[in-house]
């Protein structure tokens, strides 16, 4: 019995973070500029540090006694820490495909 192969969509909440046409590698390929590299990975530390900065909101107006609520306070930094975690992940996939490319003879 097989299996058709699907494309593997992430979940919405990844998605959100993903930068656009990184989870749909067929449509960015050969469309992006000579600085595609350089904009999507800018793109994507302003998404991390986005997300930070709604964490670090969060947590201030639970903290300061304003209408936050503590699940929403949670989800903000959990969202915030999966989004880093992605990030240093995908760097260091980057890094190891660097250093491999470095260590192919000519």
């Amino acid at each position: 019995m097989s299996i058709p192969l699907t494309s593997i969509r992430p979940p919405a909440s990844i998605a959100a973070i993903e930068p656009s046409g990184l989870g749909n590698a067929p449509s960015g390929v050969g469309k992006s500029p000579a600085g595609g590299f350089q904009s999507v990975l800018s793109d994507a530390i302003g998404r991390v540090e986005q997300f930070q900065q709604n964490s670090e909101t969060a947590i201030g107006k639970f903290l300061s006694g304003e209408d936050q609520e503590v699940h929403k306070v949670a989800l903000a930094t959990q969202q915030a820490g999966i989004a880093f975690d992605l990030f240093v992940q995908v760097r260091n996939k980057v890094v190891t495909a660097y250093q491999e490319v470095m260590r192919m003879q000519m």
